[in-house]
């Protein structure tokens, strides 16, 4: 008889007091993220529509080891965590999917100052965002503007406007003399 793997699971403030971050021992989806603001299109990841079940889930985002909860306003941390960290241990100790299908995604030629732009994002930016639950994509530069994705406890996050002017534009701008400004893609 094979032992299953024991999955520990504990819940993470974040910045956005809407969102709590809840890690896990063992990777859930690594190198990759997905992020939900809705229950709309949740037919490829079957771990976010049984989230989206709860009356209190707002939101979902998943990404390596963590799984950050978007709840509705109305309801308490206090009352939901219990509930939410039992569902992610036992959800990952029956070995469900996470998701079904992947996107394929096609790289074009990139500019020398897009590569750079997106190494800063992937060496500086990336882990403080991931600590608090949430990630940024970077998705385009045209005319010195760059244009970035806020996800999971980022999106609509009080603080992420700050953390994207004060924080992100301005080590681009420092770094990177071609950056005029950063802007994040309306969700």
């Amino acid at each position: 008889m094979e032992l299953s793997e024991i999955v520990t699971v504990y819940s993470e403030k974040t910045p956005n007091p809407e969102s709590m971050k809840f890690v896990a021992n063992k990777m859930i989806l690594p190198n990759d993220s997905i992020d939900f603001r809705t229950k709309e299109n949740l037919e490829n990841c079957p771990m976010a529509e049984e989230l989206f079940t709860y009356d209190f889930v707002k939101g979902v985002f998943i990404m390596n080891n963590f799984v950050s909860v978007t709840k509705k306003q109305e309801y308490d941390w206090f009352d939901i965590i219990p509930e939410l960290k039992k569902f992610v241990q036992t959800y990952l100790e029956s070995e469900k999917p996470i998701v079904t299908i992947k996107e394929n995604l096609t790289q074009e030629e990139e500019s020398e100052v897009v590569i750079k732009i997106k190494q800063l994002l992937e060496d500086h930016v990336k882990p403080a965002v991931e600590m608090d639950g949430g990630a940024i994509d970077f998705k385009s530069f045209e005319k010195g503007v760059v244009t970035v994705s806020m996800k999971g406890s980022c999106s609509g996050c009080p603080s992420s406007t700050l953390t994207l002017k004060a924080g992100i534009e301005n080590l681009l701008k420092r770094m990177i003399p071609e950056v005029e400004s950063v802007e994040a893609e309306a969700a």
